[in-house]
Formats: C-alpha cells, structure tokens, sequence
C-alpha cells in the first residue's frame, strides 16, 4: 500500500496525471508495475512489442533511435515509449538506463482508457495537436480575442473637455469612466453630439454628468455571436468588456467592421489599388494584425503562411507594375522569380526579401533596364517590411540577374563542384517560384537540375550533410538546449533549430525522389506517395512539423498582441507542460529523421 501511494505522490507532480481526480489517480497509480534497471540494461530495443508506457521515477534514461545515434537522455518525471506504444504497438526507438533507475509502466489498456475518458490525458498524448480545418466566422470567435488594444479611460471627475481631448488623442469613439479600475459609466462621441453640443453644456462640467450610466456590459468569454444580437437589439454601437469587475476592453460597431476587413483578400485588393509605395506600406502594416486574426480563428499554419505569402507575392507584382509603367518597355523577356520562404509559401510575421531575375537568352544582364528594374521592386519591398537579404540574395545584385543559359550553369557548377556555398545556394534556389514576368523562363530549369543532381551521388551526400547542419535544440535530461546569452537568452529559435531542420530534410527528399513541389509540407507529403520515406515516418514528420509552425504562429501573434515586433524566439519556460512536452518530441522526431537520412545516404564531415 505504501508503494502505490508513493506512486501516487510522484505521479501527482507529473503531467498529465496531475489533471486526474483523486480516485482516478489512485486508480491510475495502483496500475503502475515498477522495475529497477542497472546501469547500461536494455529496457527494450526498437522494433521491439511495448507493453506499456513507461515513465522514470528515478535515475536516467538514454534513448537512441534505430540507427543507433542518440536522440536524448531522460531523468525523472519523463515518459518514453508513447509514439511507438499509441502507432502500432512497435518501439520506433531504443531505451537503455544511463545509470541505475526506477522505471514506471503503465499497462497499453490502461493508458488508452485514459485517454478515452479524460480530456485532458487525450490532449497530452495528441502529438499531431490537431487544428480546426477551417476558422470559425467572427460569431464564433471569443470577446477576448477581439479586443485589439489597452482600454481608455478616465474619471468621472474629468471635464469634458479634458475626455474629448483624450478620444480624439486616442482616435477613439467611446471612453470608459471608471473608478479605481471599475466601470462606472460610458461615455461616446455620440453622447458628446447629443449631450454637450446640442444642449450647450459648459465644457468644463464633469463629464460623468452626460455619461451612460450602468451600461450594458459583457465578459470576454463571451462570443462575437453575443456582441452582435446586444449591438442589434439594444441598438447601441458600444460594449465595454469587463473582467472580475474590472473594466479590460472596449467592443464598438468600427472593430467588428474592422476585424471582418482585416483578409488576405482586402489587403490584395488594396495593394492593387495602390498608387504609391507609401500606400502600399500603409496597407502591409495590417499583416501583423492579420497574422494574429488568423492565428486566433484556428487557422492552420499552412493555411496562415500561404496567406501572408499571397500578400508578399502581391506587393512584389504591383511594384513590377509600377516599375514598367516608369521605365517602358523591356529590351527582353525575363522573369522575377522568389526563393526562400516566399518560393516556398511559407512566409510569416518576419521576412526577408529572396529574389532573382531570370533572362531570356543572349540578354546583356548589365542593361541599366533591369538595374533600374531590380532596384525599384527592392527598394520597394523593403519599404513595405520585407527587408533587404542580410546575404545580398536579390535582383540587386548582378549575379542573380543573369540570363536562363546562365543560371543553367550556375546550377551545373553547383552539382559538378559541391562547395560550401554551393550547397547553400543550392539550397536556397531549388525553391524558386515564378512571381511576374514570363513564367516560361522557369518553365523545366527545376525539373532538369533535379534529373541532374539526383544523379550525382557525391552531390547529394553534401547536400544531406548541408541538411544536418541545423540540428533541433535538445539539451540533456529532458530539456531544451536553449541559447546561453544575449537578447535571446533562454530561448529557442524556431526557425533555425525548429523549422529549418524540417525544411533542409524536404528538400533533400525532393532531390532524392525528384519531387517537383516547392512548399516544404507538400514535398513531404509527395514524398511519402512516391515512397521516398516510409508513410509512418511522414507522419511523424509532418505531426511534428505542424505543431513547430504552429507554435511558432502562435509566439509571433502573442507578441503582436502585447505591442512587441514578432521574431522566432519561443522560450519554453513560458509554455504549459503539455505544450513543452509536445514540443520537445516534435524536435525528437526531427533528430531521428535526420539520423535516418544521415544513415541512409552517408555524412561527409
């Protein structure tokens, strides 16, 4: 008995048993078997029938996967075995004690009654972290998530004039009138029409004397369905949101308007409309709001990323437009094509500029025609957000402006001759994506450069060792690897060590099994139909890659909505438990994909 209850002490402390009820986890607890392995004992080897779920109680626990490369070191509270138990029942890596440990197993039946009959258990061992397919409309949507900035207020003691001065200041057209952070009255530029103005009332009178009094208020969990039916019934164009008693927010007529507004479509149509840079720049200074409309409503990371891309891509035609309409006619055919993120329709909240001209054939690339060109769209992308390549990546420069013939051999000498840079260029070009011009100047070039490298093995081997270069950041006994210094201490980046790792290993599927998708989650998806990589370790990838861009999405919207520039670092300290857990595996997956091609196709290093 005292055992079982030791057990349930510790598994009280772990998550997600630290949701149960105190007879579920009694329960749960009395199911745990117990067995102490010595230093360097097999717990069980991959490919191996798992019986259970095993969590450690004590000691440390190195997992490997089948290739035998290490994927991480565990220690107490930390469980293992799950992917493997919750696909088919077969370990998909391999665990040895690192040292002396006592190791927990929960029984298969028991684990999967578990998540049949708690919430919160399911969403824990939920690894692909589902996500709504489709974002609900603004009815749908919670008060909370709707509210876009600090709430104004004043006392009811404030003159008149003095609280018209802070709406128009604040280009507002309600103010709350609150006491000690409390609402007491609401006050409107409708009320300052029909209250102050049109009665004459002195100006310097406290303006708690042509308030509304007690106004219909309404909590933020409360839906926009909620502020509609109110607003519609009670003909009123403002809602105050309140919070313990406390006045947090304020809902009008302009910020459902707003909101519905703020679409990928709208900013579209208002960059084609746009008759300037400065215009075009007032427009794409709405992304970060979109970003995190979108990440909000349940948007999937695809879904948000290729909606922010569509956007670049917009921008960059209309400034192609203008370009053409101050410069006339070309000399000759070319092609602006985008690689990085953009190629891939991947953007996010944090962009840079990756581009290039391609010419027709026997086009003199110095013609100040296409200097002037570059130059423009550049200058203009940047001015829009999209800042200039930190690597000189553009048009601008002239050796990414050059005829097809050329860029035939640049990527001929970069399969020939596989430098350092020549992977990385190679890298970052096998993304390109036509955006304006004569799409036909691409037409074929990826095809051929991936017939052509596909074939050159010593190509490909450094072309994987390219792809492991960016490793996920798993530190020991379970723990991230964060960075040690600077801004960003204790943080992880999740584009270099979270999205790029995924990104690199696409793309060398790609070139393996010749795969002409640019976007990273469709390269993965083909390459699992045409058996470059297993369907379960796909799965597995793509789960993982999910959850990462997700997770990410959400830091960027997060920061968004507390007045900060979006970046890509996440500190995980900051994340619930179940989250961090998720997170770590999906980087474990990650390694073990990499260790899986590093194996099959050979490192140089």
């Amino acid at each position: 008995m005292s055992g079982m209850s030791n057990t349930a002490d510790f598994i009280a402390t772990v998550h997600p048993y630290d949701s149960l009820p105190q007879d579920e986890l009694a329960r749960v607890a009395g199911s745990f078997s117990r067995r102490t392995y010595a230093a360097d004992e097999a717990i069980y080897d991959a490919g191996d029938s798992l019986s259970g779920l095993y969590l450690i109680r004590s000691g440390r626990v190195s997992v490997t996967d089948c290739n035998g490369d290490s994927v991480s070191e565990l220690g107490p509270g930390n469980s293992f075995g799950e992917r493997g138990l919750l696909r088919d029942g077969a370990a998909v890596t391999s665990a040895r004690a690192a040292e002396e440990s006592v190791v927990l197993m929960l029984p298969r039946a028991e684990v999967m009654r578990l998540i049949g009959a708690h919430r919160a258990v399911a969403r824990f061992f939920d690894r692909g972290r589902t996500l709504s397919e489709r974002a609900p409309d603004i009815a749908m949507l919670k008060v909370g998530d709707l509210l876009t900035r600090d709430p104004q207020s004043c006392p009811a003691e404030t003159p008149i004039i003095e609280a018209a001065r802070i709406m128009r200041e604040a280009n507002i057209s309600s103010l709350g009138i609150t006491r000690d952070g409390r609402l007491t009255g609401l006050v409107t530029i409708r009320d300052m029409s029909n209250r102050v103005v049109a009665e004459g009332r002195d100006l310097n009178r406290p303006v708690g004397e042509v308030m509304t009094t007690d106004p219909i208020t309404l909590p933020p969990t409360a839906l926009g369905y909620d502020v509609l039916n109110i607003m519609l019934e009670s003909h009123i164009g403002h809602l105050p949101v309140i919070e313990d008693g406390r006045f947090i927010g304020m809902i009008s007529q302009t910020d459902l308007t707003r909101f519905q507004a703020i679409t990928a479509s709208a900013v579209i149509r208002d960059l084609a409309e746009a008759e300037t840079v400065a215009q075009m720049a007032q427009t794409t200074a709405r992304i970060p709001r979109l970003l995190t409309q979108l990440v909000r409503a349940r948007q999937r990371h695809e879904v948000i990323t290729r909606m922010i891309t569509d956007i670049a891509d917009a921008v960059t035609r209309r400034l192609l437009d203008m370009a053409q309409d101050r410069l006339g006619p070309a000399p000759a055919a070319w092609l602006w094509a985008a690689c990085g993120s953009q190629g891939r329709q991947e953007q996010t909240g944090v962009s840079d500029q990756d581009n290039c001209l391609i010419l027709a054939e026997g086009t003199d690339p110095a013609h100040p025609y296409f200097d002037e060109l570059a130059r423009f769209v550049s200058d203009g992308l940047h001015e829009c957000g999209y800042v200039y390549c930190p690597g000189d990546m553009m048009a601008t420069n002239p050796r990414w402006r050059q005829p097809r013939n050329v860029w035939e051999r640049y990527f001929r000498d970069w399969i020939d001759r596989p430098s350092p840079e020549a992977q990385m260029l190679a890298s970052v070009m096998f993304d390109l994506r036509a955006i304006g011009g004569d799409a036909t100047l691409l037409a074929g070039l990826q095809q051929d450069t991936l017939q052509m490298a596909s074939k050159n093995s010593i190509f490909v081997a450094h072309m994987i060792s390219n792809a492991l270069k960016h490793r996920p950041p798993l530190g020991l006994i379970g723990g991230f690897a964060t960075i040690r210094s600077g801004e960003h201490r204790h943080h992880i980046d999740m584009k270099h060590n979270g999205v790029v790792p995924v990104t690199d290993l696409a793309r060398v599927y790609a070139l393996q099994g010749r795969l002409t998708p640019v976007n990273t989650r469709a390269r993965l998806q083909e390459a699992e139909a045409k058996g470059v990589i297993s369907g379960s370790g796909a799965r597995d990838l793509i789960a993982a890659y999910d959850l990462i861009q997700t997770m990410r999405l959400d830091s960027q919207a997060h920061e968004v909505n507390t007045g900060r520039k979006p970046d890509n670092y996440l500190s995980p300290a900051d994340l619930p438990d179940f989250e961090r857990s998720h997170l770590r595996d999906a980087f474990v997956v990650v390694r073990g994909m990499q260790s899986a091609v590093g194996h099959g196709k050979g490192m140089l290093g």
